[in-house]
């Protein structure tokens, strides 16, 4: 479990699972992230298996709890993809009314704190599609910077992405020049 100023970053409670599951049938939401709404069981699914991996691991897309209200906005953290398993990547996944306020950068930035700190990773990296403007605004606001672009295939649908990463040494001295800046 992490905190921010705003936010709980913790495991996904069993309240948790209706907000997330109207997440995942939301199409905005979801444009970048397959295309396709997810049903209440898959949404089920993928909240036990972070769970799972952050007991396991230590890392997972956990939900994300506006610390004013208790309000469940979405989820972030730190995984393992398929198409890169040998790196971890951050990513982040709210509702479209929590969007526009700072909550995935938050998330995010608390996120690479956790991996370079206490990790000591020596890389995180970011994917989401091209055309996914607000999630690239993300990784750059959080230090990250563009890696490479791609064409990979998720379900059989080939997708064009871009990938930023940020290692130790660029994010501790970001750090230092937020810090006394």
């Amino acid at each position: 479990m992490r905190t921010t100023e705003r936010l709980l970053l913790r495991p996904f409670r069993d309240e948790d699972l209706p907000a997330w599951g109207d997440l995942n049938t939301d199409p905005e939401v979801m444009r970048y992230l397959g295309g396709q709404p997810l049903s209440r069981a898959e949404s089920d699914a993928i909240a036990a298996g972070v769970n799972a991996q952050y007991v396991a691991e230590g890392i997972g897309f956990l939900a994300i709890e506006r610390r004013s209200d208790g309000a469940f906005l979405g989820a972030a953290g730190l995984t393992r993809e398929q198409w890169h398993p040998d790196d971890i990547e951050i990513g982040w996944r709210l509702a479209r009314f929590h969007w526009g306020h700072g909550y995935a950068s938050e998330a995010a930035s608390s996120w690479l704190a956790y991996a370079f700190t206490d990790l000591s990773l020596p890389r995180v990296i970011a994917t989401t599609d091209a055309p996914n403007l607000h999630s690239i605004a993300v990784m750059k606001r959080i230090g990250m910077t563009f890696d490479h672009a791609t064409e990979l295939v998720e379900d059989g649908e080939p997708f064009d992405a871009v990938i930023y990463s940020i290692t130790q040494e660029a994010w501790s001295g970001g750090v230092l020049a937020r810090s006394t800046g």
